[in-house]
């Protein structure tokens, strides 16, 4: 191997200025948000009062393919981008497969995932637009703690709502969101309106990214100043995560190969999107042929098993109408440690594309994703994020098709962050104490029914 590269990186004054906005290159655009109240389009200052300005309008924006990336915000991407390309040869050892594996190496980033590229560039839209408070919710805690750094960074007071499963799973988490400054709050709680009505409901409700969500917009709405933002699912946040993908793009090039397949984990679709949508274009406008895999839990299906429709992005109905792949705005997912995929809903663009068949998805089970996290950590030496060993496990099941047909497969995932902070989640796994999840074709239609009311 003395002669192989493993990691290939991009000076600094190659980390791209723009995003791809890959609305403005689809055929079928995706489906309008619509207000709620009126069931009319949304127009981007229907949701001023919830996000800064530039966020709204590069959220419905479909015509610039192009969209600069501010100084400010490139600068603070010099302190960890480019992120490496690594080319997986312990991977490819280990299950004596023909394929070429490279990841994505997002890990490196100060707080561990891909999650810092938007929460930078949301904060530095509300610093700009002289916002000086933001809130938001999280689920495993990484979206938080980019947040809160990118908070601290542009001089901003950050009020984090953690799912209660989470906070109390991952206490690391919330000590280094405390640690950048933030004020971290179990959801759903006592504080808003909503967090009080899902708990008189139900008392020992255990949190969902959907409850802390209206927790967070309601606090927006109510506070002077403050502006909310969001770490995944909405197109805005796709966009800023292309960076991901751009990078890819040139570092596949110096590694002389072309992805056959890119694959990515999928919660509400931000770091898939983030590494797919650029090199969707060349499918889109060229006709390459490249599969791309989106790799979601079993326990929360909504690519896979849900049903494509207008819904809500939250539990109490706080946001707009979403035209997206959903189980249901009050579904409630088994409280697996993959905690940033427990997601009911996928972001409109993806929505679209796999509505289009531009892109497919799998379902993983927790058992198998860390069965492949704990062989990726053993050969590669990183230990993945569980969310990350999803993609993991699609990769390891291309890998392994190409080992039975003999093919040279090229394979290109997205590590998004590592897993140092999930080890409680990894004590469990290998205590043995984990299980798969299956849900019932009549538990989805139970949560489906409301969406089923709501587009009548």
């Amino acid at each position: 191997m003395s002669n192989k590269q493993k990691r290939f990186i991009l000076p600094e004054d190659e980390i791209p200025r723009f995003w791809y906005n890959i609305q403005a290159d689809m055929i079928n655009k995706p489906l309008p948000p619509l207000n709620p109240a009126t069931k009319e389009p949304l127009k981007p200052e229907d949701l001023y009062p919830i996000f800064a300005k530039e966020l709204c309008q590069q959220e419905l924006n479909q015509t610039d393919t192009w969209i600069e990336i501010p100084d400010e915000v490139r600068d603070m991407y010099k302190y960890y981008r480019s992120t490496p390309l690594v080319r997986a040869y312990g991977l490819e050892k280990a299950l004596d497969t023909p394929a070429h594996i490279y990841f994505k190496n997002e890990s490196v980033s100060p707080i561990g995932s891909h999650k810092l590229n938007s929460a930078l560039a949301q904060a530095y839209y509300c610093k700009k637009e002289g916002v000086s408070n933001i809130t938001t919710e999280t689920g495993a805690g990484q979206w938080g703690a980019a947040l809160s750094y990118a908070a601290n960074v542009f001089g901003l007071e950050a009020a984090v709502y953690q799912v209660k499963i989470s906070y109390e799973q991952k206490p690391y988490r919330r000590s280094i969101m405390q640690t950048f400054g933030a004020q971290v709050t179990p959801s759903p709680s006592m504080s808003t309106r909503a967090g009080k009505d899902i708990l008189t409901k139900y008392p020992n409700h255990q949190g969902s990214l959907g409850t802390a969500i209206s927790e967070a917009v309601e606090l927006a709405r109510t506070t002077p100043n403050c502006k909310y933002t969001l770490g995944s699912v909405l197109s805005h946040v796709t966009l800023h995560q292309t960076i991901i993908g751009l990078e890819a793009e040139k570092q596949m090039e110096m590694a002389g190969e072309y992805p056959d397949a890119i694959i990515a984990c999928f919660g509400g679709g931000s770091n898939f999107g983030g590494i797919a949508f650029p090199f969707m274009r060349h499918t889109i406008l060229e006709g390459k042929k490249t599969r791309y895999i989106a790799a979601e839990p079993a326990s929360c299906p909504k690519l896979t098993r849900g049903k494509f429709e207008y819904d809500y992005g939250d539990e109490a109905g706080y946001t707009p109408l979403l035209p997206m792949y959903t189980l249901g705005h009050n579904f409630t997912p088994a409280n697996i440690h993959a905690g940033g995929l427990r997601y009911h809903g996928a972001g409109v663009i993806v929505s679209q594309l796999i509505k289009d068949n531009l892109m497919e998805a799998v379902d993983i089970q927790q058992l198998d994703s860390f069965k492949a996290g704990c062989l990726f950590a053993k050969v590669e030496g990183i230990i993945p994020a569980p969310e990350s060993c999803h993609a993991i496990a699609a990769t390891i099941n291309e890998a392994l098709k190409c080992k039975e047909s003999g093919e040279e497969k090229v394979l290109l995932f997205n590590l998004s962050g590592h897993g140092l902070i999930d080890m409680s989640a990894y004590d469990q796994y290998l205590a043995g104490n984990l299980t798969n999840y299956s849900l019932s074709d009549e538990e989805i239609n139970k949560s489906l029914a409301e969406v089923n009311e709501l587009n009548k």
